[in-house]
């Protein structure tokens, strides 16, 4: 595929390129229960193989292009990979490479181009000579793993998160009731094929109720070109993280015609207002937020009957009991911080994962006795609607206080001078802990990084949000440490301070 180059698939496209990619799976000896590794980035063969992986029973492993060799070896260890099918892009099959001498359990390797190197095979070529599909007998069951991914926890190695075959029906509401979708609508999700992401919004949910997906096959992320994409293609629905709208404000969008635009969605980390107020401002529409994670579909959002509150994720799935409970495990009142929780008392409801690959204390850990905790804290208004505080490991505190790092980051957010921050907390003989803000700085104010800068962020906090929230510690830095997924390793930081 050469630059620029559009392609539309039909249904009956899809079917056909998929049974053909099954045909030539099968004629490799894959089927149910094997593990197949896809380091696609958004290729359009990545739907085909997913997809014929389906009607194997097979079991699809989506991986980034961005894993090193040893992110490769730990994952086709510890799932038991049996085939790899990648780009063929030199970088991306160095590291694969590399891999191989401590990775047993691979037998196969396929490229899709365009590079395909001695013992790959030819992804293009295969399907091209492969006979017609024959359906297995019995390719799976509801139960079986469909799909695994491989979270990007902020400590410790990834979790090998599993979803059975009856997953894709829990993103029928993510589709229709939080993306707003219909049969006419092109929607885009800014996600590589690596993610969780990818299928919440490019696939299951979307293809179930008959929506058209759009895909921008982009090496790089450049705003300007994904604000073209939107203007050319008429796309009518949007769902991106909100690093992807802290970029897209930063545009001029008056350059643009996004007048096709009915709906936005946003999710994998908590939206800062600012970032909401300014989208709307420019654009008119209300950016609407979703709570989910690796291990479940989307669980707490702002549907589309829902009026976003500022800040605010939205309202429980009704799919889901959800709850916010108190160390211990009595629910919250109103107002009330508490973890984010699952109850299951009848079992495993559609859309939560089946369990941690290999790995049954590890579930039994975050699950047991009919309750799956997310390890996120929140709180509910009198609306019913859930405020996103942090993860349970990053809640600071200071004084007998209890301070979120979203909620002062989301202050610190709305100065002009701060392009992305951490908040974390240090250790204080007095307060227990005190807040530290690390913090990325906009371009014109790098030179005045100092001490009149620190204190005119202080004093930003104290008067966007309650006093006692503003960080007594500020480090400017040129990144944040962040995981392979960009999630911010808090953990990192408090580390480094540890030894300083």
């Amino acid at each position: 595929m050469t630059g620029g180059e559009h392609i539309d698939f039909t249904f009956a496209d899809i079917k056909k390129y998929s049974d053909q990619t099954a045909s030539f799976f099968q004629s490799l000896g894959i089927g149910r229960g094997d593990k197949v590794m896809l380091t696609l980035k958004r290729r359009y063969e990545f739907w085909f193989n997913i997809l014929a992986l389906h009607k194997l029973g097979a079991i699809a492993i989506p991986a980034t292009h961005l894993l090193t060799k040893k992110d490769i070896i730990y994952r086709i260890n510890a799932a038991g990979i049996k085939m790899i099918v990648s780009v063929g892009e030199k970088n991306i099959l160095n590291h694969i490479n590399a891999s191989l001498e401590e990775s047993p359990t691979v037998e196969t390797l396929v490229s899709i181009g365009p590079e395909i190197p001695e013992g790959y095979l030819d992804f293009t070529q295969g399907i091209a000579n492969a006979t017609p599909f024959e359906r297995p007998a019995c390719p799976s069951t509801n139960d079986d793993i469909m799909v695994m991914y491989f979270t990007s926890g902020t400590t410790g190695n990834p979790k090998m998160v599993s979803h059975d075959f009856a997953y894709p029906l829990g993103h029928i509401l993510t589709a229709k009731y939080w993306h707003n979708l219909h049969p006419d609508s092109l929607h885009l999700t800014i996600a590589d094929t690596g993610w969780a992401k990818a299928i919440w919004g490019k696939l299951y949910g979307q293809w179930i109720i008959g929506a058209n997906v759009f895909v921008y096959d982009h090496e790089k992320f450049t705003p300007a070109d994904m604000l073209r994409m939107i203007q050319d293609y008429k796309i009518t629905s949007l769902c991106a993280p909100p690093t992807i709208f802290r970029f897209l404000i930063r545009e001029d969008l008056s350059k643009y015609d996004l007048s096709s635009l009915e709906y936005c969605t946003i999710a994998g980390e908590a939206l800062n207002p600012a970032v909401y107020e300014s989208f709307y401002n420019l654009t008119g529409i209300k950016l609407k937020e979703g709570f989910g994670q690796t291990e479940t579909t989307i669980s707490i959002a702002t549907y589309l009957w829902v009026e976003p509150k500022l800040g605010s994720m939205g309202v429980a799935n009704p799919q889901f009991l959800v709850d916010l409970i108190r160390a211990d495990g009595t629910s919250v009142e109103d107002g009330e911080q508490g973890q984010i929780v699952i109850h299951t008392p009848n079992g495993k409801p559609l859309g939560l994962f089946k369990e941690y690959y290999r790995d049954p204390e590890l579930t039994h850990q975050t699950w047991h006795d009919g309750v799956y905790y997310t390890g996120d804290i929140a709180w509910r208004d009198e609306d019913g609607c859930f405020w996103f505080v942090g993860r349970v490991d990053d809640i600071i505190k200071s004084s007998g206080y209890r301070i979120g790092p979203f909620e002062v980051e989301s202050a610190l957010m709305t100065h002009p001078a701060v392009v992305e921050c951490a908040i974390t907390g240090v250790p204080d003989e007095i307060r227990e802990q005190v807040v530290k803000a690390t913090i990325i700085l906009a371009a014109g104010y790098k030179e005045k990084a100092g001490e009149a800068l620190v204190k005119e962020l202080q004093e930003h906090v104290k008067a966007v949000t309650a006093p006692y929230k503003y960080p007594r510690v500020v480090e400017f830095v040129n990144e944040l440490p962040k995981t392979i997924s960009g999630k911010i390793r808090r953990v990192e930081i408090r580390q480094q301070d540890e030894v300083k």
